[in-house]
């Protein structure tokens, strides 16, 4: 495992700015090769088939419970302060397995059911319009700045009950937060930082639910603070670490959806015009996107016992990293897999996962980006790239725009 040639198919890889600008030839390299391979940079089995995939997200053999609670990597002096919160983490839902998952799942599901997620549908219309009328007068805008990040952003933060306004901090303490759970190249200088950032992250969350327990309202926060209450269902650790979780992953990858889809259907203009010919095919356009070029790119999990994977024997203990980015583009399961084809039939990528951890938010993920690609067709016309160099957020697990730059009659 330690040749040269067996480096150079490292996923470690996506986080070269030239792999990362279109990471789909690696992951075919590494689907076709070696579709269930040790990756020693990673010290983890990568694995890239639809079919394994999909089959490991609903094996309970592997444990989602993959957070390493020592904190000795930690200096000394920060291990009193950052410790807790980096503990705290281990809570989220996230990283968890029944029945801790299940209880917690629980308690959110309540407020994504299908009548809430529906009924978001105006003020999401409200948002994107406002958005759209001030960037008119420009004929341009950063689509991630100006856009798909503030959409999602405000929308989430309104569920929880905090103030929008925040969300350029929301931000800063987001990229924290994704940089812990979706970078292997992180310093321990790096790695402090993010933690010092989720630490304020969580401070923030406790201002405000000290200031709820004064005055409740009736939203998402106030439920969680409630099911803390009782003693029984939510301990505090679990309920800002939860709050820091639904906010970050709430606009995080809603922003890369987007982003992700719009790149790609500027750079396909057969695509673009076929579903501004026909929007009643918005629906599966975005099916479409989130199938050819993922926000969330891999998950995590570890063996809780010994297990066969593909051809391959896992051991207890070993790490395994799932990733969807090539399972999404496995020509076993898709038809011309790395065609944009918005009338794919019989599409079922795995984009927000399977199993027990699928994405609670997909429901709200779907309207958001189906809203925002349909007024964006109608009134934005003449939509265009003002660049075809593009920098791309460096992760393991999430891909996204740093910027995506437009012009428009």
């Amino acid at each position: 495992m330690n040749t040269e040639a067996g480096a150079e198919l490292s996923l470690s890889h996506v986080l070269r700015p030239e792999i990362a600008a279109d990471p789909y030839p690696l992951y075919h390299r590494l689907r076709s090769e070696d579709p269930v391979r040790w990756d020693a940079p990673l010290n983890a089995w990568v694995v890239t088939r639809y079919a394994d995939v999909q089959s490991a997200l609903g094996d309970a053999r592997l444990s989602a419970e993959r957070i390493n609670l020592s904190t000795e990597w930690l200096p000394e002096a920060m291990r009193q302060t950052l410790g807790p919160v980096f503990r705290a983490l281990s809570r989220q839902m996230l990283f968890l397995d029944p029945p801790d998952h299940t209880r917690l799942r629980g308690i959110v599901n309540k407020a994504f059911t299908p009548r809430v997620v529906e009924g978001t549908r105006p003020r999401i219309q409200a948002i994107v319009d406002d958005l759209l009328d001030a960037v008119q007068e420009a004929s341009r805008m950063d689509v991630i700045q100006d856009f798909a990040y503030p959409l999602p952003a405000i929308v989430i933060a309104e569920m929880l009950g905090v103030p929008p306004e925040d969300r350029d901090q929301f931000r800063l303490w987001s990229d924290d937060f994704g940089a812990l759970i979706g970078r292997s190249d992180l310093t321990l200088d790096g790695a402090t930082r993010a933690l010092r950032g989720v630490a304020a992250f969580m401070d923030y969350f406790r201002d405000i639910v000290a200031r709820r327990r004064a005055s409740p309202r009736d939203d998402l926060m106030q439920a969680l603070i409630a099911a803390e209450d009782r003693g029984d269902a939510l301990t505090e650790e679990e309920l800002l670490a939860n709050c820091v979780l639904l906010l970050a992953a709430g606009h995080g990858t809603t922003t890369h959806l987007i982003g992700n889809g719009l790149l790609a259907l500027l750079r396909k203009p057969d695509q673009l015009r076929k579903l501004r010919d026909d929007p009643s095919s918005i629906a599966a356009a975005v099916t479409e996107v989130l199938r050819y070029d993922s926000p969330v790119q891999a998950t995590g999990r570890v063996a809780a016992e010994a297990l066969p994977i593909g051809a391959r024997r896992v051991g207890v203990g070993e790490g395994v990293i799932l990733c969807l980015g090539a399972a999404n583009r496995d020509p076993e399961q898709f038809a011309d897999p790395d065609r944009l084809d918005i009338g794919r039939r019989a599409n079922r990528p795995i984009a927000f996962g399977h199993g027990i951890h699928f994405c609670l938010g997909a429901p709200l993920a779907r309207i958001e980006a189906q809203m925002a690609f349909a007024t964006l067709l109608r009134r934005v016309p003449g939509l265009r790239l003002e660049t075809d160099v593009l920098e791309w957020e460096p992760s393991l697990s999430f891909r996204g725009l740093a910027r995506l730059p437009v012009a428009f009659a």
